[in-house]
């Protein structure tokens, strides 16, 4: 039994044992130049010789020629589909398919067919030859105060938490009023989710450098600074990163471990790893209009949803289905070739189409934070020599800043407004036929809905108390501005006092009420009741809009540089 495995050809999880008599084999591989390993035959065989099958006494034994021949045209009818077969079998666990055993159709036995992905377990630790050249966790957290300092005007850096070993999670804020709350949309990248996908922590110091040299110069950096605020976390998962796998200190699937909308799993927040629980918090304290998380091991912009309610590996379109192939299509065709796969069409793929998965971080951040995530994979190599990693640069750099500037230069942005006060309303938005609401900020009451363009859009801002406006616009290729004032729900105790501060303040309903209440031999009061009524007519005026010169619905078309 001749063992063919262990040839450069094959994967390591794919085997092809061709039985044939010991000389002969020998001789064959030599003329091949293929490694030779024999393994022991499943049945007891003392004697040396073909395991074809059981043949008469008559049976002449193939001659070396004709072995030689055979085994040539095995070679060449099985190389072709093998190599095939390993190129797909590299690709696993980009976004880390679960491991499952197959069936016998082919498919995984959990419902779903794991196409190009985590099939055989978990992957090999990665040598410390390959992790070289690649910073550690201590060389990250020395660039990140470093570049704090060396860009302090446009940056601030702070740690949302810790990881299980208590390496703190550092975040770098771009723009040029950092840490100051503005009526502008924010944007994140998280890096190195998994431990054994280090390129995004290696990139995104990369993209924050680069904007600090360039955005005084750089137009579309200097866009970005000055209309975006924009966070960068390289690592999400330091401590997987140093022990070289997957996992994070517990072993755990970062992006397996955030609370699903189909399936009861990580619903208990004190279960959840101390890197999701950050990630969590932190959308919590900012609005993110739209995010990004890197991964390594494909090649493909990745968009919701991510599972589906049958657990079966099917298109799922979210409610924003059109707005995230605009966005995947952004980064996709920016970038040097994604954009040419024969993998994925266009080079971008729905989550569910290409496998589902449960307890990711992308659907979360949609159905909890209103921010529109992407999964981007964006090395076919998940670690790959850090000699590629300044090529790796150069084909994402443009794909990065497209898609940050992509949520100032489409979709409909705006603030809502109180009509009796001028102040501003935390509102929501949504936009008719689409089933997602998106909320403006508490301070500034500031909106950015993301929206694929080329199409029209009825857009409606309520508010409780309020009476909700609806406007309709047309969204070309820039972003429109749209700011609404709402108009208060007129209480019945409102409407008696607006009329009584009306008769009051006119001549003839003056006389008509100064009458009613002689009749009503109240003249005694006649003088205090006057005195009331006049100062609840000044308060009850100086609170009527005074924003009404503004019209409601106003578009305006953003500026594009």
């Amino acid at each position: 039994m001749i063992d063919l495995s262990a040839t450069r050809y094959f994967h390591p999880s794919v085997s092809l044992r061709i039985s044939l008599r010991d000389d002969d084999a020998k001789r064959t591989l030599l003329q091949l130049k293929l490694p030779l390993r024999r393994t022991p035959h499943p049945q007891t065989n003392p004697i040396p010789g073909a395991h074809y099958a059981i043949r008469s006494g008559q049976e002449r034994a193939p001659s070396t020629r004709e072995v030689r021949e055979k085994m040539k045209l095995v070679l060449c009818l099985c190389l072709p589909h093998l190599v095939v077969l390993s190129s797909l079998f590299d690709h696993a666990g980009a976004r880390g398919g679960e491991s499952r055993p197959l069936s016998p159709s082919g498919f995984a036995s959990g419902g779903y067919a794991g196409v190009a992905r985590h099939l055989f377990g978990e992957r090999r630790a990665v040598s410390s030859d390959v992790a070289r050249g690649y910073m550690t966790n201590s060389d990250l957290e020395k660039a990140v105060k470093a570049f704090g300092r060396r860009c302090g005007n446009i940056s601030r850096t702070y740690s949302i938490g810790k990881s299980v070993n208590g390496v703190p999670l550092w975040v770098i804020e771009i723009s040029d009023k950092p840490g100051i709350e503005e009526a502008e949309p924010a944007f994140k990248f998280i890096g190195n989710v998994h431990g054994d996908e280090p390129v995004g922590r290696e990139l995104l110091m990369l993209l924050a450098n680069w904007i600090c040299d360039n955005y005084l110069k750089d137009p579309l950096a200097k866009k970005i600074v000055e209309n975006v605020h924009l966070h960068l976390l390289p690592a999400m998962n330091p401590d997987g990163f140093t022990l070289r796998r997957r996992g994070n200190a517990n072993n755990i699937d970062l992006n397996r471990d955030f609370p699903d909308q189909f399936f009861p799993v990580n619903g208990d927040v004190s279960s959840q790893q101390p890197e999701t629980r950050a990630i969590m918090r932190w959308l919590k304290e900012i609005r993110f209009t739209a995010s990004a998380s890197l991964h390594g091991g494909a090649l493909v912009a990745n968009y919701p949803w991510d599972g589906t309610e049958d657990k079966r590996r099917h298109y799922f379109a979210s409610p924003d289905d059109e707005a995230f192939r605009f966005m995947a299509s952004v980064y996709s065709h920016s970038h040097r070739n994604m954009s040419s796969s024969k993998e994925f069409q266009g080079g971008i793929t729905n989550g569910a189409a290409w496998y589902p998965i449960y307890g990711g971080m992308q659907d979360w951040n949609y159905i909890h934070g209103g921010c529109f995530e992407l999964t981007l994979e964006i090395s076919d190599n998940k670690w790959p020599n850090a000699s590629e990693l300044p090529t790796l640069w150069e084909y994402n750099k443009m794909s990065m800043l497209n898609l940050v500037a992509s949520v100032i230069k489409t979709g409909v942005h705006g603030r809502i407004y109180s009509s009796d006060s001028g102040r501003p309303l935390p509102g929501f938005v949504l936009i008719k036929g689409i089933n997602s609401t998106i909320k403006a900020s508490r301070g500034l009451a500031d909106y950015h809905r993301m929206l694929a363009p080329g199409a029209k859009y009825e857009v409606v801002a309520s508010m409780p108390g309020y009476k909700p406006k609806t406007t309709t616009i047309w969204l070309e290729e820039g972003a429109m501005t749209v700011d609404f004032i709402l108009d208060p729900v007129a209480t019945p105790v409102e409407n008696r006092l607006k009329s009584i501060c009306d008769c009051s303040c006119s001549g003839k309903s003056s006389i008509e009420l100064m009458g009613f209440i002689w009749n009503a031999h109240l003249g005694v009061y006649f003088l205090l009741v006057i005195v009331v009524l006049a100062f609840i007519c000044i308060l009850f005026r100086r609170r009527m809009p005074v924003l009404k010169h503004r019209q409601t619905g106003v578009l305006k078309k953003s500026v594009v540089v």
